[in-house]
């Protein structure tokens, strides 16, 4: 017997998937989805056809602009987000990621200018497949999962 499980369809607004395992709350969190009165489906360590765990967003009336997907490639790199519109996809595209974040992240390093002066920060991609982002102000460069606690 075949188990299906029945999730509630979106009129309008984005799906996110292929979140890796995880990721799901941060992204939530990150972009304040929490804060709004948009009806929120999540998906959490949901099964693959390759036996890994997912994470999976519905986000009512809410679409992502370029920014705001390239800071998505942030927790979930091969992330897809289909647009819904009356209840169809009306466009899916893959997450990418950019060359440079600004005013996203903090700098870890608490003697980074950026702490005492009012600039925005920004942090190169320096390795793409275990994301190391480098400070432009201090030239530090920094595991992704350092910025967890800040996210």
């Amino acid at each position: 017997m075949q188990k299906k499980l029945q999730v509630e369809a979106i009129e309008h607004g984005s799906v996110i998937d292929h979140i890796p395992a995880q990721q799901g709350v941060k992204i939530l969190k990150f972009f304040k989805f929490t804060q709004t009165k948009e009806k929120i489906t999540i998906g959490l360590n949901l099964a693959t056809h390759n036996g890994e765990g997912k994470d999976l967003i519905k986000i009512e009336n809410t679409f992502f602009n370029d920014q705001q997907a390239n800071q998505l490639a942030l927790f979930a790199p091969n992330a897809t987000i289909n647009q819904i519109k009356d209840f169809k996809v009306v466009n899916k595209f893959q997450v990418q990621l950019p060359s440079s974040f600004i005013g996203v992240l903090v700098c870890p390093n608490s003697n980074c200018i950026s702490h005492n002066e009012p600039v925005n920060t920004r942090f190169y991609v320096h390795q793409k497949n275990s994301l190391k982002l480098k400070c432009h102000y201090c030239e530090k460069s920094f595991e992704r999962s350092t910025f967890d606690e800040l996210d």
